[in-house]
C-alpha cells in the first residue's frame, strides 16, 4: 500500500504529484500523515480522476477532520485509523467459520475476524446495520477495530449469555430455550426485505457451483443447479447461521449476533441450518468438534432440533418432524458442502477429495430423491 506521511502543504505539493502520479495508487496508506492543505488535496483530486475510486486508509481524527470539512470524504473512500482492542483474558462466547466473538465488558462485545479483509469485514457491518433497521433484533454496531494482527468489529451488547451457554449451565432449561429460539426464528421470517439489500440465498449457491464446476460433469453441475432454482422463491429475511451461540438472551429478550450471513430467500434454508447443526454435524465429526461447534452437551443435538423444529412448526407428531427433516436434507446438505468449500484454502487434492465424500456421495443422491418444498 502506497504511503504518505508528515505534512503536505504549498512546500512541497509539487514533489508530492511527480511521486503519487508516477505510482499512480488506487490504496493509500495515511497512518504518518499529520497535515495535508488544500495543494496537497487538489492533487489526490487529480490522482482520483487519473485511476478512479481512490481509497486513503489509517486516517487519524484531526486529518480526517480535513477531508470531511471540505468535502473529500463524498469524493474519495477515507477510513479512520483503527482502534486497537485487547482480548487477552476475554470470555469467549461464540465462534464460526468466520471469527471469534469476546465479550469486552458488560455492555460490548467484538467480534474478530479469521482472516477476513477490511472490505469485507465493511460489508458485514453494513449487513448488520440494514438488519438492524429492518426490525432484526441484532446487536448495535459501533466501530470497526484492529485486535493484535486482526481486524474486529465492536458491538453493543447488553449482559445477556447465548443459549449455548445457558443450557451448558443448566440442561434443563432446553424447552425453554429451544422455544425461545424457534419462535424467534418464526418471527424473523415474517420480515420482508427488499431486492437488493442483502444477498440472494439462491442466487450465492448458484454462483458457488459454477465457482466449482471444472472438478464435476455438466450433469452433475446440472443437477444441482436445477434443484436450486427449483426452491421457492421468497424474500423472506435470513439469518443465515441460526444457532444456539448466535442467540443471547437476557431476561426473556433476544439479541442475534453474526448476522455476516444474513440473506433473503425460503426459510427453508435456515430451518435446514439448524438440521445441519443439531442433527448431521455430530454425526459427521469428532465429539470434541461437536462441543466446540453446538457450545453444549452434543447428546443433547437431537432434542434441540425436535424443540426447535416442533415449535417452528406448531407439532409435536414425531412422524411430521420426520417428514420435514427428510424434506431438508437436499438442503442441509447444500449447505454443509457449501461451507466446507467455503471456508480455507483449499489445494486441488482437498478438492477432489471433497467432491467424491460430498458431492457424489451425500449431496446428488439427496437431490435425486428430493421432494418439493410445501411450507
Amino acid at each position: 500500500m502506497y504511503q504518505i506521511k508528515g505534512k503536505i502543504d504549498t512546500t512541497n505539493a509539487s514533489e508530492f504529484e511527480k511521486e503519487i502520479m508516477a505510482a499512480k495508487p488506487t490504496e493509500i496508506d495515511a497512518s504518518q500523515l499529520e497535515y495535508i492543505s488544500s495543494a496537497g488535496l487538489r492533487v489526490l483530486m487529480k490522482l482520483r480522476k487519473t485511476v478512479g475510486e481512490v481509497t486513503v486508509r489509517n486516517v487519524s481524527s484531526d486529518v480526517y477532520e480535513i477531508f470531511d470539512v471540505t468535502g473529500f470524504t463524498g469524493i474519495l473512500n477515507v477510513k479512520k485509523a483503527l482502534r486497537e482492542v485487547s482480548v487477552e483474558g476475554c470470555e469467549v462466547i461464540g465462534a464460526g467459520g468466520y471469527g471469534t466473538v469476546y465479550r469486552i465488558d458488560e455492555e460490548t462485545i467484538v467480534k474478530v475476524y479469521h482472516t477476513a479483509s477490511l472490505d469485507f469485514i465493511e460489508k458485514e457491518r453494513e449487513l448488520s446495520k440494514k438488519a438492524f433497521l429492518l426490525g432484526v433484533p441484532t446487536a448495535i454496531s459501533f466501530d470497526t477495530v484492529k485486535v493484535g494482527d486482526k481486524y474486529g468489529v465492536v458491538y453493543e451488547m447488553l449482559d445477556a449469555r447465548t443459549v449455548a451457554q445457558l443450557i451448558s449451565a443448566d440442561p434443563s432449561q432446553l424447552q425453554q430455550l429451544g422455544q425461545l429460539s424457534a419462535v424467534t426464528l418464526k418471527n424473523l421470517h415474517s420480515i420482508e426485505a427488499k431486492s437488493g439489500e442483502f444477498p440472494n440465498k439462491k442466487i450465492t449457491l448458484a454462483n458457488w457451483v459454477r465457482s466449482i464446476a471444472k472438478y464435476l460433469e455438466r450433469e452433475e453441475v446440472n443437477a444441482i443447479l436445477n434443484y436450486i432454482y427449483s426452491l421457492p422463491e421468497c424474500s423472506t429475511f435470513l439469518h443465515g447461521d441460526f444457532n444456539s451461540k448466535n442467540v443471547m438472551v437476557k431476561d426473556g429478550e433476544v439479541l442475534l449476533i453474526d448476522i455476516g450471513d444474513a440473506a433473503i430467500g425460503h426459510p427453508a434454508f435456515d430451518i435446514a441450518g439448524l438440521m445441519l447443526t443439531y442433527l448431521i454435524m455430530p454425526n459427521a465429526t469428532t465429539p470434541d468438534k461437536v462441543a466446540a461447534l453446538l457450545g453444549f452437551d452434543p447428546a443433547l443435538a437431537q432434542k434441540m432440533w425436535g424443540v426447535m423444529c416442533g415449535t417452528y412448526f406448531k407439532t409435536g407428531d414425531p412422524q411430521f418432524i420426520g417428514k420435514i427433516t427428510q424434506m431438508l436434507m437436499p438442503i442441509a446438505l447444500l449447505l454443509m458442502t457449501y461451507h466446507s468449500f467455503h471456508y480455507g484454502n483449499l489445494d486441488e487434492q482437498a478438492i477432489a477429495a471433497r467432491v467424491e465424500r460430498l458431492i457424489r456421495g451425500k449431496l446428488l443422491p439427496a437431490i435425486k430423491d428430493a421432494q418439493p418444498i410445501d411450507f
